[in-house]
């Protein structure tokens, strides 16, 4: 009988355990995905969105912060691998890099990791004061913006990833062009003249600030491209961004708050 009833409760407790955690095993094996780098960078640059909102785990599955998530990232020896789940939430787990895996592996993910802990650092501060005047002679500052979300392109003529993603951008621009409260900015480095040539060729559906190198490096201390900040109607960073995808998401819920 009492053998009876300790199965019973190591089984509902297995099963409330089960109930508790909407996530399942990883989305592709941990070890074979490190085989080579090719595979690595093919699955973490459509899988692994570290800017989004995710829900982190250590390598016990236990929750942990999405800064301490990023920190070992950036610092130790890990991979992240997302689970599979039972809702639309991503869980990212982190698993022990391989000792024979590709050291590029190892030391991409170190890098990557960095980037987005010091992005992350950035969100929930004030976007650093500007005045400046885009390529149609318009102001736009701090003050022009209070009130208003804004879409922020920070990138240069000849940062390949920032053109490429032009005709998706565009069309993003495009799809909340009623609404009056989000504005879609850019900053780039390139000097005027440079920048209406090239725009004539390949449009951007942004105003453009030209000659911005110096202010990306200094205030926003950018060092990859092309970045994508959504401030809030505060002026407050809600999000730094890497890439299109990142940005879609992160804009359609800022844009319903």
């Amino acid at each position: 009988m009492k053998k009876s009833i300790t199965i019973i409760i190591t089984f509902l407790f297995f099963t409330f355990s089960f109930a508790q955690n909407n996530f399942g095993n990883p989305e592709v094996d941990p070890i074979h995905i490190q085989k080579t780098y090719t595979d690595w960078s093919a699955y973490q640059s459509k899988n692994i969105m570290l800017s989004r909102d995710f829900v982190a785990l250590d390598p016990n599955s236990k929750e942990i912060s999405k800064e301490s998530f990023l920190n070992l990232l950036a610092n130790r020896n890990y991979i992240p691998i997302r689970l599979k789940s039972e809702d639309s939430t991503y869980y990212y787990k982190l698993f022990l890099i391989q000792q024979n895996s590709d050291t590029s592996i190892k030391a991409t993910i170190n890098q990557i990791g960095f980037d987005a802990h010091k992005n992350f650092e950035m969100e929930g501060t004030q976007f650093p004061k500007f005045s400046f005047k885009d390529l149609n002679g318009n102001l736009v500052s701090n003050e022009s913006m209070k009130g208003k979300i804004i879409v922020i392109k920070c990138w240069y003529i000849h940062c390949t990833p920032c053109i490429k993603e032009f005709p998706q951008v565009n069309k993003l621009a495009d799809e909340y062009k009623d609404r009056k409260d989000i504005l879609f900015i850019s900053l780039a480095e390139d000097a005027r003249e440079k920048l209406k040539v090239f725009l004539a060729k390949r449009p951007l559906a942004y105003s453009v600030i030209p000659n911005m190198k110096v202010y990306m490096n200094e205030s926003l201390q950018l060092n990859s491209f092309p970045t994508h900040f959504i401030l809030n109607k505060e002026g407050i960073i809600a999000k730094v961004l890497p890439n299109f995808e990142s940005l879609e998401v992160a804009l359609e819920k800022e844009s319903k708050l």
